[in-house]
């Protein structure tokens, strides 16, 4: 219980995204299409959380899979979704400090 406590809360252990987008990780924002056109990170794939479902085919599943979002609660959303079809999946959360974490 508090192991899923902290993954929920982003105190689980510390991801280096910036490795496992170099190992071929996919970074896959799921804002509307509009917060999307205002930024988001270079080589990511937008699907918005409500068309996630129905666009798996655009997400490799021989791939780890980076979730982010605008905060990253649709983030964590996608991440359990993802993971529930078989996905290796980790929530990177907001995309501005996704970014970050990856320079």
């Amino acid at each position: 219980m508090m192991e899923t406590l902290k993954t929920l809360f982003g105190m689980g252990p510390a991801v280096d995204y910036a490795a496992l987008v170099k190992s071929g990780a996919q970074i896959i924002d799921v804002r509307t299409k509009g917060e999307y056109a205002g930024g988001h990170i270079r080589g990511s794939v937008n699907i918005p959380l409500d068309q996630l479902e129905n666009q798996l085919s655009r997400i490799k599943k021989d791939q780890v899979v980076i979730t982010c979002c605008a905060s990253g609660g649709r983030s964590g959303s996608a991440k359990a979704m993802l993971q529930s079809k078989g996905y290796e999946v980790y929530n990177g959360g907001g995309w501005m400090s996704l970014q970050y974490k990856l320079a």
